[in-house]
């Protein structure tokens, strides 16, 4: 999934040529490059940094001098690139594209993580992704020292309020639910959102095997006391509307996980430089 991106990146920016640095660039130049950090982080990207130089020129040389997760501040050079000077130039946009926006998706993770610190409560990214880069997005949010909730549509089942609407109910969602897992000879695992007490009840009331439950837009007293009535064994999340100024009384419920949107689809890329080396 990575190299297909990768490959699709590429195609999209330089097509049947790289016209700028191939007007005015030897075609056998050799030179150096280093990525500096211009602003307080922490640095995601590496790895794909990595893997971009080896599918477009394998004989370009990246030497890191920091890893995934390191908290930067500016000044930092996040690695060294050598090898040829067009091929440096090609991969320059891509580069700092993938790695300023996951480095923003990693600080803005660590922030929110360091906001439920000594709390039981982990916190989970969502499916609010940029369309093709999820599988960076997802891990950008690992390095941030966030988790991963489901990955996409199919390796999860997960009954949102439009599913249960479109269903008829929570009743013939769930019959409907188990009915297909037994058909099509799944075990996936299924999360259910709740909107109200009383929908939490009725959930509560009926009989099927969830493994969680989503309480989507409770309010911190509203779902401490939702968290009462939920068995153990049954894992809980808490999601909807939840911010940086909030994010803690939510954690302080004893709810098992948060999920918060904005880890990827609102952040700010972190400011970063591929500058030559002469």
């Amino acid at each position: 999934m990575l190299d297909e991106f990768i490959r699709t990146a590429l195609q999209e920016d330089i097509q049947d040529g790289d016209h700028s640095s191939l007007a005015c660039v030897p075609e056998d130049a050799v030179s150096t490059a280093f990525l500096l950090i211009k602003e307080k982080g922490v640095l995601a990207g590496m790895q794909v940094a990595q893997r971009i130089c080896e599918i477009y020129d394998p004989n370009l040389v990246l030497k890191a001098k920091l890893k995934d997760g390191a908290p930067v501040e500016f000044g930092q050079v996040a690695f060294i690139l050598e090898g040829s000077a067009r091929s440096i130039l090609a991969i320059e946009r891509l580069l700092l594209n993938c790695m300023q926006h996951m480095s923003g998706i990693a600080t803005q993770t660590a922030y929110y993580v360091s906001l439920i610190a000594g709390t039981n409560c982990t916190l989970l990214d969502t499916r609010k992704t940029s369309p093709g880069m999820r599988i960076l997005d997802k891990y950008a949010v690992k390095v941030g020292g966030g988790a991963n909730h489901r990955f996409g549509l199919y390796d999860m089942i997960m009954l949102k309020d439009n599913h249960i609407d479109y269903a008829g109910g929570l009743g013939p969602a769930l019959q409907r639910t188990k009915a297909y897992q037994e058909s099509m000879k799944l075990d996936l695992k299924v999360e259910v959102e709740v909107r109200s007490m009383d929908e939490l009840k009725e959930l509560l009331s009926l009989p099927f095997d969830y493994h969680r439950v989503m309480l989507d837009n409770f309010t911190p007293k509203d779902l401490k006391a939702a968290l009462q009535l939920i068995p153990q064994g049954i894992e809980t999340e808490a999601s909807g509307g939840i911010t940086s100024e909030t994010i803690r009384a939510y954690a302080e419920t004893g709810v098992q996980y948060i999920s918060v949107g904005a880890l990827t689809h609102s952040v700010k890329a972190l400011d970063m430089s591929l500058k030559a080396q002469l």
